[in-house]
């Protein structure tokens, strides 16, 4: 563990734990720039998959509130307390955003502010029904940051986004995933096995057609006719790997592929 942030990685699934449960995995500086160093040394490793969760009872309370008032009792002027912000939390939201493999937050419990914006950063959202989430800036005189101005939009749209970052309300499970929050929503008893299931499915897959496949969700082109000439640029990548022999070979067989990552 270092600066709040496990990693463990079994079975081609890396397991990132934010781990600062006596303030409710709230994102330090350190544990920020932690998560980001993390990423980079995922991408060398052997993992297939990545999921993020949080240790104790939330996911991730937001910003590290002491901190701020920390840094404005000590008159730290306003552009050197965003230059901190630049130089650790918006780095582990880039790399999150950025991980060439798919990355599951597994979300047991109240993720806000920052926490939100790391959520979204990832590709698949899978909760609880302890999950609860709240974009609460204006609770703390802010506005947003973390990506949630280009983030949230994405998931609820424009004028959905400017609700909940106007009121701050807290949404429970359910609603946050009527909204498009959540991917998937499981009862208590069934939260580690929805979870163990969908990465164990993700890790067996053909890794690099879905690291590609990623990247196409990811563009925002401005037109189909763009989409689908990059669709056909990175196809061409993606026919050119073992696993592409294989699952066309498992198809014409009648059985079911078995994907090696390569």
């Amino acid at each position: 563990m270092a600066d709040g942030v496990t990693v463990d990685i079994d079975e081609e699934i890396a397991r990132i734990t934010l781990d600062r449960p006596e303030v409710r995995n709230a994102l330090s500086a350190g544990m920020a720039a932690a998560l980001a160093q993390t990423f980079q040394e995922i991408e060398t490793a052997d993992a297939r998959c990545v999921v993020i969760d949080g240790a104790g009872e939330a996911f991730c309370a937001g910003g590290d509130i002491e901190a701020m008032a920390e840094a404005q009792n000590r008159d730290v002027p306003p552009d050197e307390r965003v230059a901190m912000v630049r130089q650790s939390v918006n780095r582990a939201i880039t790399a999150v955003w950025n991980c060439s493999l798919p990355v599951v937050a597994a979300v047991d419990g109240p993720v806000f502010g920052a926490g939100a914006g790391l959520m979204l950063a990832c590709d698949i959202q899978l909760a609880s029904t302890q999950a609860r989430v709240g974009i609460g800036f204006r609770q703390v005189g802010l506005a947003v940051d973390s990506g949630v101005s280009a983030l949230l939009p994405r998931y609820v749209g424009p004028n959905v986004a400017k609700e909940l970052v106007f009121t701050g309300e807290v949404l429970d499970a359910d609603r946050a995933r009527e909204l498009g929050l959540f991917t998937r929503l499981f009862d208590d008893g069934e939260f580690e096995t929805g979870v163990e299931n969908m990465l164990e499915t993700i890790a067996s897959g053909p890794t690099v057609a879905l690291s590609l496949s990623k990247q196409l969700l990811d563009q925002n082109h401005q037109s189909l006719e763009a989409a689908l000439g990059e669709e056909a640029r990175t196809q061409a990548l993606a026919m050119d790997t073992a696993d592409h022999t294989e699952g066309a070979t498992a198809f014409l067989e009648r059985r079911d592929p078995s994907f090696t990552g390569n």
